[in-house]
């Protein structure tokens, strides 16, 4: 390997510094090491933080939505799910939307959501309440009116049931 293709990376904590040289995915797995042995409780911090990338949201919920011409879509094809079940993929489509520069915001209205599910609004002002009283999705009241947008825990929810109902959802 060319030193010009080497990753370097000095680390000082305390008194103690330490320099890692080598290949880039190398001298990654020596750093998190090196971090896990000086400050355990930056690996115990790491095993109870939930956090979703880009990334990991579009890897988990590629095969149940699509990125269409006119917005992010719930799109299940010959597969049923409930009405929950579909509002709260809407809104992480909303997510993955306005992460991906698509939508200028995470959140949706409850007209939103129904122009985009053409869910009865009934249906959807209900099932925002029960999502909302169980802490998967947070109500926002704006100027625009009010506005829904799933949390963490809605994903990771949504995640368990749709692999129990469908499968291959990854969490």
């Amino acid at each position: 390997m060319s030193e010009e293709n080497k990753l370097q990376v000095t680390i000082t904590y305390g008194s103690s510094k330490t320099v890692f040289l080598g290949k880039p995915e190398t001298v990654i797995v020596s750093i998190n090491q090196f971090l896990s042995k000086q400050i355990p409780a930056l690996n115990l911090a790491e095993k109870l933080t939930l956090n979703y990338s880009i990334s990991e949201l579009i890897d988990n919920f590629k095969e149940y939505i699509k990125l269409t011409e006119e917005g992010p879509r719930v799109w299940m094809q010959n597969r049923k799910l409930s009405d929950k079940d579909t509002v709260c993929l809407q809104l992480i489509t909303a997510k993955i939307g306005y992460m991906t520069g698509n939508l200028t915001s995470p959140s949706l209205t409850l007209q939103d959501i129904h122009n985009s599910t053409n869910l009865k609004t009934k249906s959807i002002s209900s099932r925002l309440s029960e999502v909302t009283k169980s802490g998967y999705v947070e109500r926002d009241n704006t100027d625009q009116g009010t506005k829904y947008k799933i949390t963490t825990q809605g994903i990771h929810w949504l995640t368990g049931i749709l692999e129990k109902k469908l499968g291959s959802v990854k969490s």
